[in-house]
């Protein structure tokens, strides 16, 4: 019943309430049961996580693959690796343009993270389990244990649609610097407030504190926490209603009309806010790849002032 209500509310709230799925919903879908918005044949199951592919071997959703975010990410910023060797990714796990993609994860932020580069490669169909992998184990839905292994099926010859087909999707320094000039742009930091105001790096690989000025703060979680989202998330780990996450934004001028480029760090919790505000069909927004790790390397970091206006 409960899930029944969680699609209910996903319906009135999000415009792509189909790709927000919840434990109970995908229960049934992988016993074979009947489900509302079924995926396409051939779906995948993907468990994301960096480092955890141990975890993964212990315990994780049945009929899922592990897949690992440091595949798509590359030093020295962890930013998207180049888009041939991601489309070498996406083929060798049988997922083309028009492949249903189920993504969670330990951190969803993880989960969140490859669902942005697919949705910006042109997976036509990727969602997202609700409160990861936790809410699975939370709703004493059974786990099972195995090897890491590449998706099941065949790996196909080809995407199968031009790639990338959403370009607009992910942003560089340029581009972002673009947005703090521009009188429909939105530069919005998805960080604590101790690191929006230059209290705290919030990372142990990231020396400078501040951030970019002229940003506008579009919250996170706690501080001192870089995987918490929790102004984003009920207790329970699910998403809040979408008026909530408008509410907050429009509190800091971040409005559906914009051309929006949301960053963190290193970009998974602005991949999270992305898929939201994707999810609510606010129509041009993108993520800054390079985020804060890279605009700090560049030397144009300071604090970005009081919150208070």
């Amino acid at each position: 019943m409960r899930d029944m209500k969680a699609v209910e509310r996903f319906r009135a709230d999000l415009v792509r309430w189909r790709q927000l799925v919840a434990p109970g919903w995908l229960a049934a879908l992988a016993a074979g049961g009947e489900v509302a918005a079924p995926p396409s044949p051939g779906w995948r199951l993907l468990e994301v996580g960096c480092g955890c592919a141990a975890l993964f071997e212990h315990a994780h959703i049945p009929g899922a693959s592990y897949i690992d975010t440091r595949a798509f990410e590359a030093e020295p910023f962890w930013n998207k690796r180049a888009d041939d060797v991601v489309l070498g990714l996406l083929l060798a796990r049988g997922i083309r343009h028009d492949t249903t993609v189920i993504l969670y994860g330990r951190n969803n932020l993880a989960a969140a993270r490859l669902a942005h580069l697919l949705l910006y490669a042109g997976v036509e169909d990727v969602r997202l389990l609700d409160g990861g992998f936790a809410a699975w184990e939370a709703g004493g839905y059974a786990c099972a244990r195995g090897p890491v292994h590449l998706a099941a099926g065949h790996a196909v010859a080809e995407f199968g649609a031009a790639f990338p087909a959403h370009p607009e999707y992910l942003i560089g320094t340029r581009q972002a610097r673009a947005l703090l000039s521009a009188a429909d742009g939105a530069l919005v930091s998805i960080r604590s407030e101790a690191e929006f105001l230059g209290k705290v790096s919030g990372y142990s690989y990231i020396a400078a504190r501040g951030d970019i000025p002229g940003a506008r703060w579009g919250r996170a979680g706690a501080d001192g926490d870089v995987n918490s989202m929790s102004a984003y998330h009920l207790a329970d780990g699910r998403m809040k209603p979408a008026a909530e996450i408008v509410l907050q934004w429009r509190e800091q001028g971040i409005a559906e009309g914009l051309r929006i480029g949301f960053y963190c760090g290193t970009g998974w919790r602005a991949s999270l806010a992305f898929f939201y505000a994707w999810l609510m069909g606010w129509p041009r927004i993108s993520v800054y790849d390079g985020g804060w790790m890279e605009w700090s390397g560049a030397g144009t970091c300071e604090g970005a002032g009081d919150l208070s206006d």
